[in-house]
């Protein structure tokens, strides 16, 4: 017998030894077992990175966020594997990280002087998911990846209308930019409502400050967009607001998209992404965000973005986004 069974022997002697460090073995979310995009039937849902950030108007890093938003979901799934599950303090929910049905296909490839093709390999990728009956969760990479991915969804679920959530400091809705042009990260929201699967009306936005174009406000009302500010957010209360954004959002679609852009956090909390707007939720109503969204059963798909964890030492940004969508997925599955 190979090794004479002593790795068994050690293991049935230390059961210690069946739980992984959060900074050991392979940095996959949640710490879950790798599966092949085509191959994730049976599961509730499926994680793809984006290492890609070709499309950022300010500060690059993106690329880098797939990556740390995977170590530092380790932290979780190490502390449920050796309690054997955990309590939500926040929630009151039970739950068991390593009984979640998740499976991690590693990065879609992407190409860093090609913006065409990579989009194309994120629609494939998501749809791919998507025909599955699976939920696809995207880690960014910067957040023109949200339209090809918002798209890989639409066609793979084959839903006729999709509504869009959008978490952000910005609205994205840059039809065109004389420096940038009419593809980058600025403009995805743009690029949705302008495909078959939506428009609009069925996108609700949260979070939105500091300066957009001139003439924003009448924009917003001519296209029927659902733009709830900071400002709204402290006036009524992140709960409801969130709550009013799904279901302006949900109404008269099949499904909705949740899209995270970090930068929707004050800087303070979450300095590790591209474009810092000051003023904006805190680490608590960021979490009341993904807890309220993840009771709803219209989700089907969600992103997390802008993670540029090379502007963070503290590596708090990518704590903060693996929290977020570990309490989406909780709500959801768990």
């Amino acid at each position: 017998m190979p090794g004479n069974g002593r790795v068994a022997a050690f293991r049935e002697s230390n059961p210690g030894s069946a739980v992984e460090l959060p900074y050991a073995g392979f940095d996959t979310f949640l710490k879950r077992e790798i599966a092949d995009v085509e191959d994730v039937a049976g599961s509730d849902a499926a994680v793809l990175g984006v290492p890609y950030d070709g499309a950022v108007s300010n500060r690059p890093g993106t690329r880098y966020g797939p990556r740390a938003l995977r170590r530092a979901s380790g932290w979780l799934a190490y502390l449920s594997g050796y309690k054997g599950g955990l309590t939500n303090v926040r929630t009151g929910r039970e739950v068991d990280f390593g009984a979640l049905d998740l499976v991690d296909c590693g990065d879609v490839p992407v190409f860093p002087m090609d913006r065409e093709t990579t989009a194309e390999s994120i629609s494939a990728h998501v749809a791919t998911v998507a025909e599955q009956s699976v939920m696809p969760v995207l880690l960014g990479g910067d957040h023109y990846c949200t339209f090809p991915s918002f798209r890989g969804f639409a066609e793979g679920s084959d839903h006729d209308t999709v509504g869009l959530v959008q978490i952000d400091a910005h609205t994205d809705t840059v039809a065109e930019s004389a420096v940038l042009g009419e593809h980058f990260h600025g403009s995805s929201t743009h690029h949705i409502s302008e495909s078959p699967h939506t428009d609009y009306e069925h996108v609700s936005q949260v979070g939105i400050r500091g300066y957009e174009s001139p003439g924003f406000f009448e924009f917003v009302e001519e296209s029927g967009l659902s733009v709830f500010t900071v400002r709204d957010v402290e006036r009524d209360g992140i709960g409801a607001v969130v709550e009013a954004a799904i279901d302006d959002a949900a109404a008269d679609t099949d499904a909705v998209y949740v899209t995270f852009d970090i930068d929707s956090v004050d800087p303070s909390v979450a300095p590790g992404t591209g474009t810092p707007e000051p003023g904006g939720l805190s680490a608590s109503q960021a979490l009341t965000v993904m807890e309220t969204l993840g009771r709803h059963d219209s989700i089907g798909a969600v992103d997390l973005m802008e993670v540029a964890p090379t502007l963070d030492p503290s590596d708090n940004t990518a704590r903060l986004g693996a929290y977020l969508l570990t309490t989406l997925l909780e709500q959801q599955f768990a």
